[in-house]
């Protein structure tokens, strides 16, 4: 039974603006397949284009936090609020970037008890308080960071990967997005 992608307005890629069409082909001829995740954002050129330029800005970088890393980050907060899309699509370029086709699936579960390094653990839990509770962060929360090795711009960048995932992982539950196919078995093998 196919069911909608999401519950916006799906257009077709070659109604697009030249710079979304182009970049939705290129991900396409890379992977094989559209990410839903685009065709739900494509209906709003303007936020599909800022939405895109922040989410590159957090993740493509090469400094400080890792893109495995990274990419914990929005799996574990993606768990945390029950993003089916984000875990699902996340949970494949971790698999990936980690070289590892157990361990998006021990943080969804449980990160607390997944295969990382102490480290890793303190950055998680720093990103579920700023998930949860970013009212209460404070300097005590600041000083564990530094004294697990985060520097402030990586303490930046693991607050802004989980709020900008917060709110990713909030349209796409309410659009009720889709996870592609083709996530469920990436990094796998």
């Amino acid at each position: 039974m196919n069911k909608p992608i999401a519950r916006t307005p799906i257009p077709d890629i070659a109604t697009l603006p030249e710079d979304i069409r182009t970049r939705i082909l290129t991900v396409q001829e890379k992977s094989g397949f559209v990410p839903n995740v685009f065709l739900m954002l494509a209906h709003r050129p303007e936020e599909f284009r800022a939405f895109m330029a922040y989410h590159d800005t957090l993740m493509d970088k090469s400094e400080g936090l890792t893109k495995a890393e990274r990419e914990m980050i929005v799996v574990a907060v993606s768990s945390l609020n029950q993003c089916q899309y984000c875990v699902v699509a996340h949970g494949a370029i971790l698999r990936i970037r980690a070289k590892n086709p157990l361990i998006a699936d021990q943080i969804t579960a449980n990160w607390r008890k997944a295969d990382i390094t102490d480290k890793q653990k303190a950055m998680l839990e720093f990103a579920m308080k700023v998930t949860q509770r970013a009212n209460e962060v404070n300097d005590a929360d600041h000083d564990a960071l530094r004294q697990s090795g985060f520097d402030d711009e990586a303490i930046w960048d693991i607050a802004a990967i989980a709020a900008f995932f917060g709110m990713s992982n909030r349209l796409a539950n309410v659009t009720n997005l889709r996870p592609n196919d083709e996530f469920y078995a990436m990094g796998r093998g």
